[in-house]
Order: C-alpha cells, then structure tokens, then sequence
C-alpha cells in the first residue's frame, strides 16, 4: 500500500509514524498554503521535499518506500504550474523516484479551455514530457491511453 500525503507529512503530525508502522509507501506531495515563494519555485519544492524526506526517516519510513511528486495544482499557480511542468528534470537530483499526477487538473483545463472529462490529450501530453524528464510514476484516469503513451515515451527516452 501507499499513502499519499498531500501535505507532505506535515498538517497531520502522527501521519508518518503511522506510516512507518505498517512498513507502507508514501507519496510525499508538495503543497503551500498560497502562492507566494521567497525563492526559486523549483528551490523552494526541493527544499519542502527534502525536509519531509527527513520527517519520513527519522519516523522510521524506508527510504526505498519514499516517493516525491511536484504537487501539480497544489499551492501554484497556473504560471508556476507551467513552471514546474518545464523543469521536473531537476527534481532528479533528490535521488528519489518522482510521481506525477496532472490527469485532468486545470493547468490543462485552462491551457485547453476544456471541461475535465475532455483533457485526455493534455494529461497524454503531460505523461510523455514527464516521462521524458525522468518521472517514474504517473497518475492518470485515462488509464489505458496513458499507458500505452507511457510504453512509446519509456521505449524512446529510457530503451
């Protein structure tokens, strides 16, 4: 199993140790309240991250079940979601697998100007750049169409 925490282990102070108790997986999502950063967008989540990495470790959390995701939707905003979306490759560098969930969000609805259930290509789209980036899992519901994407992305960008 795995938990997703959309708050990075920190709004719910028992949340990793629960976590670490039952030996789960964990998805470590960056959020904010807001959309202000006093630095560098891609700094700042890299430093959110990291610091809830060291809340999960020294709960007991294995590293090998950590799993870091940008936080597409969450505490940005649409230019900054952009942002993000362009320099996911640098998230790589935190040495941990990276999972990436923009399946219908509205960075695509307002790119687009579409209704949620009309954002397949641009969750597609977002998959096979994302994949190209270095990410590792992707969450979707266009399950089948996203897969067989991620397959052509995996077999040209990793062999």
């Amino acid at each position: 199993e795995m938990i997703n925490d959309i708050w990075g282990l920190r709004k719910d102070k028992d949340m990793a140790n629960v976590i670490a108790k039952h030996n789960a997986y964990v998805c470590i999502m960056h959020n904010q309240d807001g959309t202000e950063y006093d630095k560098d967008i891609m700094e700042s989540i890299k430093e959110f991250l990291l610091e809830s990495v060291d809340i999960a470790i020294e709960a007991g959390i294995d590293k090998n079940k950590i799993v870091l995701d940008p936080g597409i939707g969450f505490g940005k905003t649409y230019e900054q979601n952009l942002e993000v979306l362009k320099r996911l490759g640098e998230l790589k560098t935190l040495g941990y697998p990276i999972l990436l969930g923009t399946s219908r969000k509205s960075v695509i609805g307002n790119t687009l100007n579409l209704p949620p259930q009309e954002r397949v290509e641009g969750t597609i789209a977002t998959t096979v750049l994302g994949i190209r980036d270095g990410v590792d899992i992707v969450r979707v519901h266009d399950v089948e169409k996203n897969l067989r994407a991620a397959k052509m992305a995996d077999a040209i960008y990793r062999g």
